[in-house]
């Protein structure tokens, strides 16, 4: 029998499939993005993007589930572009332990996977805090891997710099429009290509060895 391959979307799922796959591996992927500036070329969802990306690679990877997108972070207000909004960070932290619990008591999910693309202290510190009954929580930050030897820029995480752009302009090249930040000077779509590979390949190893 050939395997069913395809992302394990919780939106796109009726509770009996939910009951089944968790029966098979009791984990769920829990992407958090961020609405926020990345410059004036790429869109406010870029990190929203980029997680949405690899939770629905490593979801059909490895069959997990993954659930929909937090799509509102913790972040600095640095220019008043429109339409960015944050959440403080003890809201996320609330927000993420009610729907962890609410996962964990009502469907007996026992490993939490929280994939995120922000760069921001209380961003993390409320998403490495989460308070569980007897589940375990693996958080992967994809901006908190080694990219020096990829990457050119002097400030390469910058929003809206090389590594950002790189990845939009492979992942979503329709969304990159407008005149290119300074820092963003050196990406391109083939980078993007390596880069992702590259991110895809270490959180999958991270997967594999806790």
């Amino acid at each position: 029998m050939i395997q069913e391959r395809h992302p394990w979307r919780l939106k796109d799922m009726t509770p009996g499939a939910i009951t089944e796959r968790l029966l098979e591996r009791p984990t769920l992927i829990v992407p958090v993005g961020t609405t926020e500036q990345h410059g004036p070329h790429l869109p406010l969802g870029c990190d929203t993007i980029i997680v949405e990306r690899i939770a629905d690679d490593l979801s059909e990877k490895f069959g997990i589930a993954r659930t929909p997108t937090v799509e509102y972070g913790v972040h600095a207000t640095t220019r008043p572009y429109p339409g960015g909004a944050a959440l403080r960070r003890r809201t996320l932290h609330r927000v993420m332990n009610e729907l962890i619990e609410s996962w964990e008591e009502g469907a007996g999910v026992r490993e939490f996977v929280i994939l995120t693309a922000q760069a921001n202290d209380a961003h993390l510190e409320a998403l490495s805090t989460i308070r569980t009954g007897v589940a375990s929580v693996v958080l992967l930050d994809v901006f908190g891997l080694d990219f020096d030897s990829l990457l050119t820029s002097p400030e390469p995480l910058a929003h809206g710099g090389e590594l950002d752009t790189s990845l939009l302009l492979y992942l979503a090249p329709e969304l990159v429009t407008g005149e290119l930040l300074t820092t963003a000077s050196f990406a391109s779509a083939t980078k993007g290509e390596g880069l992702y590979k590259f991110i895809l390949d270490r959180l999958t190893q991270r997967l594999l060895n806790p």
